[in-house]
């Protein structure tokens, strides 16, 4: 439909130019017969001859002979047609004037006319090389875009599709963990597990989702990754109240709260998880802090898949919009958010 509506624009801005170089002379002469034939023979007839020059080389000769570097072929045809057009004025303009009414023959010379007729010829077939030149530019750009745009959504669906195994396997190892410990809490676990996972596999398809909907998701994770901690674990966070009209991508922050779980936990030592949430001048502020206890070379579940997976995400949907600083120091690892949010 785009397409369609631009065709029609260029057709409908063609038509107005050529209404008002065709109108302005009749528009400016005077109202008699002898006037009015001065018109058509030294101003409507020319312009005809540019239109018919401007339009052969705008459709045809700029595409299938100047932009396919058949340079000598292009000029010798646009030679013939100025000397055919040439030949069609002048027997046009001694159709209605014949020579004897010309005058006493004191005008400028037949050569000097005829300079100045090719000269005006040559202007439609520049103009239309340059605007057929602009419009390939303007295609080509729209093309690139639209492969970028494509590029981007395949590089979105893949770091999607690599997030929920991962995901998955997180989720897996948490019920593991209770198997032994808490039977009864690992059948609840796999109940909520369903949940989220029904979540991931319906609910996420779209580029984006209510981010009411993606607290109430992180919410559960962070309930059901609770279940396997001892006390010696305190877990907290603080997630605003929003209404359905804000939007964000599915899944972005999981990343943030999966690698505190993995790397924010002790069995022996005391630890500490916090997340925090807030809406600030249209823009979602995410703040996570934790304990840090760095996982070894030998375990697999710290390669950081997660955070690298968000850093990538982020780039691509919010290039030079968004915020990510982090930072591990002190025994302590912060990690901070920052991304514009939609209505």
């Amino acid at each position: 439909m785009g397409v369609l509506n631009n065709k029609w624009r260029k057709v409908f801005f063609h038509v107005m130019v050529w209404v008002v170089l065709f109108s302005f002379p009749y528009i400016l002469s005077y109202d008699t017969d002898q006037a009015f034939k001065h018109v058509v023979a030294f101003s409507w007839i020319p312009l005809f001859l540019y239109m018919a020059v401007f339009y052969l080389n705008y459709l045809t000769l700029a595409d299938k002979l100047f932009f396919s570097k058949r340079i000598a072929a292009f000029i010798v045809i646009n030679v013939l047609l100025v000397i055919m057009m040439i030949g069609f004025r002048e027997w046009f303009t001694e159709f209605f004037f014949p020579r004897p009414q010309r005058g006493d023959g004191n005008g400028p010379p037949r050569t000097m006319v005829y300079y100045v007729q090719t000269l005006s010829f040559l202007v439609p077939i520049v103009w239309a090389v340059a605007l057929r030149t602009m419009e390939r530019l303007i295609k080509s750009e729209v093309e690139k875009k639209e492969v970028a745009h494509q590029q981007l959504k395949s590089d979105l669906q893949h770091l999607h599709y690599q997030l929920q195994p991962h995901f998955f396997f997180n989720s897996l190892n948490n019920i593991y963990a209770l198997v032994d410990i808490s039977p009864e809490k690992a059948k609840s676990t796999i109940h909520s597990l369903s949940k989220l996972m029904r979540y991931l596999l319906y609910d996420t398809r779209s580029e984006e989702v209510p981010l009411k909907m993606e607290l109430d998701f992180m919410g559960k994770y962070i309930e059901l990754s609770k279940l396997r901690l001892t006390d010696k674990a305190k877990v907290t966070y603080n997630f605003p109240k929003v209404d359905e009209t804000i939007v964000v991508p599915p899944l972005l922050f999981i990343s943030l709260i999966e690698n505190a779980f993995k790397h924010g936990v002790s069995a022996q030592e005391e630890s500490c998880i916090a997340f925090d949430m807030a809406i600030d001048q249209g823009k979602i502020v995410f703040k996570g802090w934790n304990t840090d206890f760095p996982k070894k070379q030998s375990d697999r579940s710290g390669s950081g898949i997660g955070l690298r997976n968000l850093k990538e995400r982020l780039e691509l949907l919010y290039p030079n919009q968004h915020g990510f600083l982090q930072d591990a120091s002190s025994g302590y690892f912060h990690v901070r958010v920052e991304i514009p949010f939609k209505r």
